[in-house]
């Protein structure tokens, strides 16, 4: 049976890292996406409360995501830091591949690939594999969800 408690803990410590894998990879130059800054805008225009509102939806996406994962580890009857890599390189290789594609249809803000900046949409989309972010974009993504999941498998195993 899923431990709420060790759930949120775990969920907390792996957006986190997540987190810090993501914007560790800004400063360095290699990516410019910004998942806050990304969701933020759906809901605000303004920088400073996009960024503020973004980090806070982030936050909750990663707890409830983190749920979603111990759900899937209490079905496989197994956990693991190996099936949590496994499931978080899914869960990475899908935001990439679909959710990337598909963001600048839902967002009030991003131009597409078909229809380009306007003065409401300013935000340039992510592209396939979200490459217009930066060439490294991928590979940073990937290698923070597959963190993610290690982290939550890791403690899955204390439970499931």
């Amino acid at each position: 049976m899923i431990d709420p408690r060790t759930s949120l803990v775990a969920g907390v410590l792996a957006t986190g890292v997540l987190t810090l894998v993501m914007t560790a990879s800004q400063g360095l130059g290699w990516s410019r996406i910004s998942l806050p800054y990304m969701l933020g805008t759906i809901f605000s225009p303004r920088r400073g409360r996009a960024m503020a509102i973004g980090s806070l939806t982030h936050a909750v996406l990663g707890l409830l995501l983190a749920l979603f994962y111990f759900l899937v580890f209490e079905v496989w009857g197994r956990a693991g830091w190996e099936r949590g890599a496994a499931l978080g390189l899914l869960h990475g290789a899908f935001v990439l591949v679909v959710g990337m594609e598909i963001l600048p249809a839902w967002h009030p803000r991003m131009a597409s690939r078909h229809h380009g900046p306007t003065p409401t949409r300013q935000l340039e989309p992510p592209g396939f594999l979200a490459l217009n972010y930066g060439w490294a974009t991928p590979v940073v993504t990937l290698v923070a969800h597959l963190l993610y999941g290690a982290i939550l498998g890791a403690f899955a195993r204390t439970v499931v």
